[in-house]
């Protein structure tokens, strides 16, 4: 059973900088998805960025140019590198995967139901 372990969540003002972690265990299927997803309160669930195996990378156009999905073989694990925060990125930040050669389209409302493996979330918090 494949299990993500996500943290790095806190609180910062707007501007300011956060870096996420996912460590993955007994990810062992030969291609996946693994990426970041985000809920504010009374939202739905969405995409902030995701990989695949062979490097492919995709953001949701909100978060282009400032945070970067990245990832240490390693240590299994995925970072997200979140540069010059809004108010509007507070949210429960969540890892997932999903066995896949490719990632799907983020920018899809219902993607999340695509991916099988979640971690536990963490909370980022941007005041103003």
């Amino acid at each position: 059973q494949v299990q993500l372990v996500d943290s790095g969540g806190g609180s910062v003002q707007t501007g300011g900088s956060l870096r996420l972690s996912c460590v993955a265990s007994r990810l062992t299927y030969t291609s996946w998805c693994i990426g970041w997803f985000r809920q504010a309160p009374g939202k739905a669930r969405e995409a902030v960025a995701a990989r695949d195996r062979n490097g492919g990378i995709d953001y949701v156009d909100s978060v282009k140019g400032r945070f970067t999905i990245s990832r240490d073989n390693a240590r299994n694990t995925l970072y997200l590198q979140m540069n010059s925060l809004k108010p509007e990125d507070t949210a429960k930040y969540y890892c997932a995967a999903r066995p896949a050669s490719s990632c799907p389209n983020l920018a899809r409302s219902d993607i999340y139901l695509e991916f099988d493996y979640w971690g536990q979330g963490t909370q980022v918090t941007v005041s103003s």
